[in-house]
Parts: structure tokens; C-alpha cells; sequence
């Protein structure tokens, strides 16, 4: 199965840096509508069988554009929303977000017992998103596509993907409406086959790297190519 995992388009919130985590949390921008109402020619082609969004509205109206254009029901699931900012909620302050961004991004490289203050931990991150894909899994669905959130979609990604070293998720941002596209199942695993517009495959070569376990993993290469498509 595939799943294309997409960052809602730009929110008020975005604009002013907050950490802003809580539901039901801001809708769109007019930047970010437009970047939602051009989802379904971005995704044109592409054998889309299934809807999901976080229980944010911002993901819920990014969703929207699409689930109209294909006539699929958006799906709801409160295990895909942003990891909470907890006793860092609506901060703008540098240490705050560096705070926010040093604990998330541990959580792949396997330190997952860490909270963030007043929120949750790397293992309730992760199980909660593993659980809405295992869902998907079982439904029978072959293409996916999950409207969550920045950090997310990228701790996810950096934890479950075979072909990624984590340390790449956490150097490499993702705009709004941003894509990443995995291939694979929760019993085999992930593979990485997208990050935004950089395809892994001849065309993208990877990167080897060893992680703190000296482990051998592989990177995307940020001079990967770029494909305007999914098809």
C-alpha cells in the first residue's frame, strides 16, 4: 500500500511561529486555501481510495479540496493531529521552539521515553499515528492520503521508514501541502520513496550514513531530483 502523508496548508499560526498544538486549533489562511484547492490537480492521476485528516481543522479544510474533487468522505482521526506542544503551547520564543524541535526529533534515533513538558512521549507519538495506519492497513485501502501535521508527519517518517536515517528528518522541514510518500505495510515496514519533491529511486540517489549505534543506514540526498508528480 502507499501512504501520502501531506502537511495542511498555511495557517494563521504559521505565520506568527506559535507552537500552536491544541484542538481544534486555527483553520487556513487565504494562502492556505489556495494551497488546499490545488491538492487535486497536484494529485491528478494518482489512484486515491481513502481520505484522512487529524482532528485540527486546519487538516480537516486542507482535505477538503480533495475529498470533494474525488468524492471520498474525509476521515477523521484524532491520532494524526501534531505532536502537543504541551507547556509550550502558543510560544513563539526561540528556546521554546528549539526546546519543542531537540525533543521531537530524538524520538526517531530512539530516545522515546523523553516528554515533552507537560505533553507526550516519542512511544505515544508514534503508536497513536501507528494505530490510524494499521486502520488503514486493514481496510484493504491501496493509496491513502493522510493530511496531518510538520513535526508529524516527519518523526513518523524518521521512526518508520527503512531507507531514512532520522537525523535527515530532522534537517529537512516540510512546506505546507508538502508531500511524503512511503511504500510498504505496518507488518514488512516503510520505504521511503518521496520527500517533498525529491524522489528516492535511479533517478535520486541515497546517501549511506551509520547512526549512534553504527547501524548502517541510508539518507535521502538533498541533491536528489525533483518530480512535478505522484503519477
Amino acid at each position: 500500500m502507499r501512504l501520502i502523508l501531506v502537511r495542511h496548508g498555511q495557517s494563521p499560526s504559521n505565520v506568527r511561529h506559535l507552537l500552536d498544538t491544541a484542538v481544534p486549533g486555527p483553520g487556513l489562511t487565504a494562502l492556505g486555501a489556495t494551497q488546499a484547492a490545488a491538492l487535486p490537480a497536484v494529485l491528478a492521476g494518482v489512484d486515491v481510495d481513502a481520505i484522512y485528516a487529524s482532528n485540527l481543522v486546519r487538516a480537516q479544510q486542507t482535505a477538503g479540496p480533495l475529498a470533494r474533487a474525488l468524492g471520498l468522505p474525509v476521515r477523521v482521526r484524532a491520532g494524526l493531529r501534531e505532536i502537543a506542544a504541551g507547556d509550550l503551547e502558543m510560544r513563539a520564543d526561540a528556546a521554546s521552539a528549539e526546546r519543542y524541535l531537540s525533543t521531537v526529533f530524538g524520538w526517531p534515533s530512539g530516545d522515546r521515553d523523553v516528554r515533552m513538558p507537560g505533553g507526550e512521549n516519542g512511544t505515544e507519538v508514534l503508536d497513536r499515528f501507528d494505530r490510524v495506519v494499521a486502520e488503514i492497513a486493514a481496510s484493504g485501502s491501496r493509496t491513502a492520503v493522510l493530511v496531518s501535521h510538520g513535526a508529524m508527519i516527519r518523526v513518523w517518517a524518521g521512526a518508520r521508514a527503512h531507507n531514512l536515517h532520522p537525523q535527515f528528518t530532522a534537517t529537512h522541514a516540510l512546506e505546507n501541502t508538502a508531500m511524503v510518500v512511503l511504500e510498504g505495510d505496518p507488518p514488512s515496514g516503510w520505504q521511503l520513496t518521496r520527500w517533498a519533491g525529491a524522489v528516492i529511486g535511479a533517478a535520486a540517489p541515497v546517501r549511506a550514513g551509520t547512526d549512534e549505534e553504527g547501524a548502517s543506514r541510508t539518507t535521502l540526498d538533498p541533491s536528489a531530483a525533483i518530480d512535478p508528480g505522484l503519477r
